[in-house]
């Protein structure tokens, strides 16, 4: 393996120089690791001296992640180590050796692999996996501000293979976000990993429960309703959720239910509805690809409140984003198509909407003016007595039931044209219970 002298980045033999700063890169054992006086782990050996740590990756609530090399495989891994109060938890420690032994029995093109659960010789305990080199999607998001639909299309279809065998184990992910989406860079686009199974709700029989009843994992934005009420119910169409409010964000550049602190985002989960994703992207101003009316449907049943009619598999909600899209197939053939091929799909089927809504334009437009004509042959009185009822006509919930602009009701016209007789029947009718209405309040005042 070599190294990188200015980032400490472990490569591959067959590397030259380093992606990431150009450095000319040396055999790892020739590449001294700087001393980091805010962190004794850097430069160390752990876990009996099979792991030299080279430099720190990332930190989180959790614990720390490093980018270390393998002594005895010889190949570059991420450790990640609870911070030292976490590792005095109990319950923290159960958990992260379950997200060790759940996430090895997954199947491994889209999750993460895990190696190892090692005690460290500072009294904590580490999770050894794959070294992935890429970015998570939250910084793609922020420094691309919309994620291209093709993009979009491509991740999902990958995230809805790599959840397929974990949600028909019944286990629910709970806390999917942009920052445990990864993206390793290829040829074809970005090949997806899902990140940190830390926070599984395991729903299968006999399952040891871990999380106190009532308590809410997982991140506001993408949280559930039931996952924010904390609801015992909760199951794999959470992650759903979780995703269908990625998914918006991604191509909106904004979150689908917001709030400045966690109590308000919850109850705007709990108690609004988005703005559709077309009308967001029609706002002027928008910057990104426009959305079609057709992501909306998908998105709102994505987002329902209720889990029971939410869309039921990740799958599905892949397969429906990229026919809304246009796309013909399904998301298992459009996770292995490059991202260019997609984008060209999709921008052809744009294209063909576009050229079918001029024509239905067209066809409409023709039909008025055929109605127009047709009505003139009739004669003057047929146009007169439809010209007001079109133009004088309010929208439904201003008129009653059964009646017309013009106070005609469907009763009062013979083949299309008005009864002459009908005027007539309801004045008769009107002074007959205008006459008992008087008699009546005479009867009671003289009485």
């Amino acid at each position: 393996m070599k190294a990188c002298s200015a980032c400490q980045r472990i490569l591959p033999d067959e590397a030259g120089f380093c992606p990431v700063d150009g450095t000319a890169l040396a055999a790892s054992e020739d590449v001294p690791i700087e001393a980091d006086p805010e962190d004794e782990r850097v430069g160390s050996s752990m876990c009996g001296g099979r792991y030299r740590i080279r430099r720190k990756v990332a930190d989180g609530g959790m614990g720390r992640v490093y980018q270390a090399l393998d002594n005895e495989e010889q190949r570059s891994v991420a450790i990640k180590i609870l911070h030292p109060e976490v590792a005095m938890e109990d319950i923290a420690v159960e958990r992260f050796k379950r997200e060790f032994e759940l996430s090895a029995r997954l199947p491994h093109d889209h999750i993460v692999e895990v190696l190892a659960f090692e005690q460290t010789e500072d009294e904590s305990f580490a999770i050894v996996m794959e070294y992935l080199e890429g970015e998570e999607l939250r910084n793609c998001m922020q420094r691309e501000k919309f994620v291209r639909p093709e993009r979009m299309i491509r991740i999902l279809a990958q995230l809805a293979i790599g959840l397929r065998e974990p949600h028909e184990l019944e286990l629910v992910h709970r806390d999917i976000k942009p920052d445990n989406i990864f993206l390793c860079g290829t040829e074809s686009g970005p090949l997806v990993k899902l990140l940190d199974f830390g926070s599984v709700r395991d729903n299968s029989l006999g399952a040891k429960k871990l999380t106190v009843i009532g308590t809410t994992l997982g991140s506001p934005f993408y949280m559930s309703p039931e996952q924010a009420q904390g609801l015992q119910d909760l199951d794999h169409r959470a992650d759903v959720w979780s995703i269908a409010a990625i998914t918006y964000e991604a191509l909106t550049g904004k979150v689908p239910f917001y709030g400045v602190n966690g109590p308000q985002i919850l109850l705007a989960i709990l108690g609004k509805e988005p703005v559709p994703p077309s009308i967001v992207s029609n706002a002027d101003g928008f910057a990104g690809p426009k959305i079609p009316e057709a992501v909306d449907d998908v998105i709102a049943d994505a987002l329902t409140k209720s889990q029971t009619i939410r869309i039921g598999s990740v799958g599905e909600l892949a397969n429906r984003l990229g026919h809304a899209y246009g796309l013909t197939g399904e998301h298992g053939l459009w996770a292995e198509t490059s991202e260019s091929e997609l984008a060209k799909a999709v921008a052809a089927a744009a294209v063909a909407a576009a050229g079918d809504a001029r024509t239905t334009r067209r066809t409409k437009a023709a039909s008025v003016h055929g109605d127009d004509a047709a009505a003139s042959e009739r004669g003057p009185q047929v146009a007169r007595a439809a010209g007001p009822v079109s133009r004088r006509a309010g929208p439904p919930s201003q008129r009653l039931p059964g009646s017309s602009a013009d106070g005609f009701h469907e009763e009062d016209f013979i083949m299309g044209l008005p009864d002459a007789s009908a005027g007539r029947r309801r004045f008769f009718i009107l002074g007959g219970i205008g006459l008992a209405v008087v008699a009546a309040v005479l009867f009671a005042v003289l009485r």
